[in-house]
């Protein structure tokens, strides 16, 4: 093969690992899962194809939603240190490109998931693409600073979509996945602002911490996590809980609590690395907490065919 050859396979790999990297595959990994839980909780059996095409049809609406916000917040990813280098702002793809990119994927993963499945989860989905492009990438992320609290409905939908792919319905179980996502976005993301505050500044995005403050923040994310450990606690008791995911919950909400206590007590005269330092472990502990508390919900539902999980 040719220097020529080569060079030409290696630019090709590179500008399709850059579309890729529209889609946010690390957040469509947490979608994924929250969605595949959601649908194998509930109880009513899909068959394995269905449930492999919708899952993956949910995980083209969750990368049509990222590259649709790579689009719209390529202006403010170019200032953010943690942003800079995305594929748009950093010129490997055309914003025209992302946007084209974005509402195919769009269209084509509503429709695909209303054959793979039903209307509902279909128009669920296509909410949620709305919701996060436009409610809360267009209108609250740069106007509130609510903008994580409210736009975190976006991220919290996955396993709503789950449960009706299954069930063509909702329940109160559902919701309470869905309740599990939203209380947990807060304090997860104010924890990283508080260590990233100067990119917000910068980009003049009113995040907490830049609009109220480093104290404030703190005090938010302190009460978020009380009522956040009182839902993951309480959902042990459910039809999707059960003695596996009690144990688990416990000792997580435990960590969490202690961690946010941590950070509330923190005295603002401390050096920044040494406050760094407490925020970025409650941070590190965050990306742990769902999915440990989905994979007990799962491990539960897996198990309950044959009478050992549940109560």
């Amino acid at each position: 093969m040719s220097d020529a050859s080569i060079s030409s396979t290696q630019d090709y790999d590179t500008q399709l690992g850059d579309y890729f990297a529209l889609l946010k595959p690390r957040v469509m990994s947490l979608v994924v899962f929250t969605a595949l839980v959601g649908l194998l909780a509930a109880p009513v059996s899909v068959h394995p194809v269905i449930a492999f095409s919708a899952i993956l049809f949910v995980a083209i609406g969750a990368g049509a939603s990222g590259a649709l916000n790579m689009w719209w917040d390529a202006d403010i990813d170019g200032v953010m240190r943690r942003t800079a280098k995305r594929p748009i702002p950093s010129g490997r793809v055309p914003a025209g490109e992302a946007l084209s990119l974005g509402l195919a994927l769009s269209g084509l993963s509503v429709m695909m998931l209303a054959l793979a499945a039903n209307l509902l989860s279909a128009a669920l989905l296509a909410f949620t693409i709305f919701f996060y492009a436009v409610v809360y990438s267009m209108w609250l992320k740069r106007s509130t600073p609510q903008n994580i609290v409210i736009g975190g409905a976006a991220g919290a939908f996955p396993p709503v979509i789950g449960w009706a792919i299954a069930t063509g319905s909702f329940s109160v179980e559902s919701w309470l996945m869905f309740a599990l996502i939203f209380m947990w976005t807060p304090p997860h993301f104010w924890a990283l602002a508080l260590f990233m505050k100067s990119d917000y500044n910068d980009a003049n995005v009113p995040m907490l911490t830049v609009t109220h403050g480093r104290r404030v923040t703190r005090r938010h994310i302190i009460a978020y996590t009380v009522v956040l450990a009182v839902l993951a606690i309480g959902t042990a008791f459910t039809s999707i809980g059960g003695p596996l995911y009690l144990a688990m919950a416990v000792v997580l909400n435990a960590l969490f609590l202690i961690g946010a206590v941590q950070i509330w007590r923190r005295d603002e005269t401390q050096s920044e690395a040494d406050e760094y330092k407490v925020e970025k472990k409650f941070f590190r502990l965050s990306l742990w907490y769902l999915f440990a508390h989905f994979g007990a919900i799962l491990i539960e539902a897996l198990l309950r065919p044959y009478g050992l999980g549940g109560w």
